[in-house]
């Protein structure tokens, strides 16, 4: 179903450009000539998006993309096909979505600015900052990152966010997720301020996982995941919004299938254990602002 292309090496960001975009055809009518749907993500986004021991591509993200391929064969009443297109950066994600070259990405947080250009989905998740440090280091609370060394990806996490650590701390700018981790693994920094949820669950692939620790418990600056479609396409986001819909629905209902979907990830034997009562109410917010889903017949 999915077509695995080569990885691509991470790169620096670089400055974002927006072509103009007519809209000649919809998502949808495009899938309804070719039968594909192309999906810009990441493999290494552990819990959202990763290459597994099996060299399989899944991961929660990739399960909701595949819960709106689904829905797309129905609204059709053909086959839909997966095209991954591996874009590694985030500018090159927007890129790809602004430039119609893939019709969906996500993992992907929400902020005011990417709204701009692209529109964003129902959230599926929340995260927020956290940051990696080594288990046997004192670090925990705010006060103790007082004249600590923090890495961070300056284009992807502002230093302004950072901020609300209130702190003295010296920031140090990294080009990847990857080069933060392993700064921290070398002793160059006290810590790696990230992406709280995807933290943990690459904390979980190091060669020495419990020597290492995501801190704190409570995130320091909330944000929302969800998915980037291209703007001014209202039909296919409607689509995409009430796949995500149906599956918070259904494991708000206790659906076996929506159930294990999300405790493949979240739950208390998942990659990034959640209490479930968390989840439900995180997913009650989401619906009780658009609409109920009402029972399939």
């Amino acid at each position: 179903m999915y077509k695995k292309l080569p990885l691509i090496a991470l790169g620096l960001m670089t400055a974002l450009t927006f072509p103009s975009q007519s809209l000649a055809e919809t998502v949808i009518e495009r899938v309804a000539r070719t039968g594909t749907l192309n999906v810009s993500t990441r493999v290494n986004l552990v819990p959202f998006a990763y290459v597994n021991d099996e060299d399989e591509l899944t991961g929660y993200s990739i399960e909701i993309i595949e819960l709106i391929r689904e829905n797309l064969e129905k609204e059709l009443g053909k086959d839909v096909n997966i095209k991954v297109v591996v874009d590694d950066t985030l500018d090159e994600r927007i890129t790809s979505v602004l430039n119609r070259e893939v019709d969906i990405a996500c993992d992907t947080v929400f902020t005011w600015q990417r709204d701009k250009f692209v529109d964003f989905s129902l959230a599926y998740g929340i995260s927020g900052i956290k940051v990696l440090v080594k288990k046997d280091s004192n670090l925990s609370s705010p006060d103790s990152f007082k004249n600590k060394r923090i890495a961070i990806i300056e284009n992807l996490l502002r230093p302004d966010s950072i901020k609300v650590i209130e702190s003295q701390v010296t920031l140090v700018s990294v080009d990847s997720m990857e080069a933060g981790i392993k700064a921290v693994e070398d002793g160059e920094v006290d810590g790696f301020a990230f992406d709280g949820t995807i933290l943990e669950g690459m904390r979980q692939t190091l060669n020495k996982p419990d020597e290492y620790k995501v801190i704190p418990d409570e995130s320091y600056f909330r944000h929302g995941i969800a998915c980037m479609v291209p703007e001014q396409d209202s039909t296919f986001l409607n689509l995409v919004n009430l796949t995500i819909g149906k599956m918070m629905d259904g494991y708000i209902r206790g659906d076996s299938r929506y159930v294990d979907i999300v405790n493949r990830y979240f739950g208390e034997e998942g990659i990034v254990p959640i209490e479930s009562q968390r989840i439900k109410d995180f997913f009650e917010m989401i619906i009780i602002t658009r609409e109920q889903i009402p029972p399939e017949q």
